[in-house]
């Protein structure tokens, strides 16, 4: 989506808070490789975006709304080799 604008949700403005990633970390990210889609999410599809900023990965969820011509960010965080496999762009198999 180009030149969309970028809102944040509550929650991913409290979890970015929480974690220390900025809202220049997120618009960096917005560039990154988009590593799941979920595209039937409501009420918009949405996508996972990974990146590597400031030396550490970190996973956007964002929600795009075509019709607004908006990029809803979700939640971000600094994934887990617990969750993740080593790159972070697969999860593990439970």
């Amino acid at each position: 989506m180009n030149k969309s604008k970028v809102v944040f949700s509550k929650h991913a403005i409290t979890q970015m808070f929480e974690r220390d990633i900025s809202v220049d970390d997120i618009e960096k990210c917005l560039e990154g490789e988009t590593i799941e889609v979920y595209s039937e999410d409501k009420p918009y599809p949405s996508r996972l975006i990974f990146m590597i900023c400031k030396n550490r990965p970190i996973h956007v969820v964002i929600a795009e709304n075509s019709d607004d011509k908006e990029i809803i960010v979700v939640t971000a965080y600094e994934p887990t080799l617990f969750f993740w496999e080593l790159g972070f762009r697969k999860r593990k198999l439970k």
